[in-house]
């Protein structure tokens, strides 16, 4: 069995579309910069709301990569 080390970072995405967006908007931003990415955990979600509806989401997850 393989050992793995992971370093894990927390990233929020946000989107009008909806919550499903918001986290792929995060990964697909931070993979311009990181590379090796394997888990994600949702830890947190918001909405901010104008006019009595949903305008847009934030999703905060936490991002498992493995190290060099």
């Amino acid at each position: 069995m393989s050992q793995h080390v992971y370093k894990h970072i927390e990233l929020t995405g946000s989107s009008e579309k909806g919550i499903e967006d918001a986290v792929n908007n995060a990964i697909t931003k931070a993979s311009d910069s990181l590379h090796n990415m394997r888990w994600l955990e949702v830890t947190d979600t918001r909405g901010h709301i104008e006019n009595g509806r949903v305008s847009h989401w934030q999703v905060s997850v936490k991002v498992g990569f493995t190290l060099d």
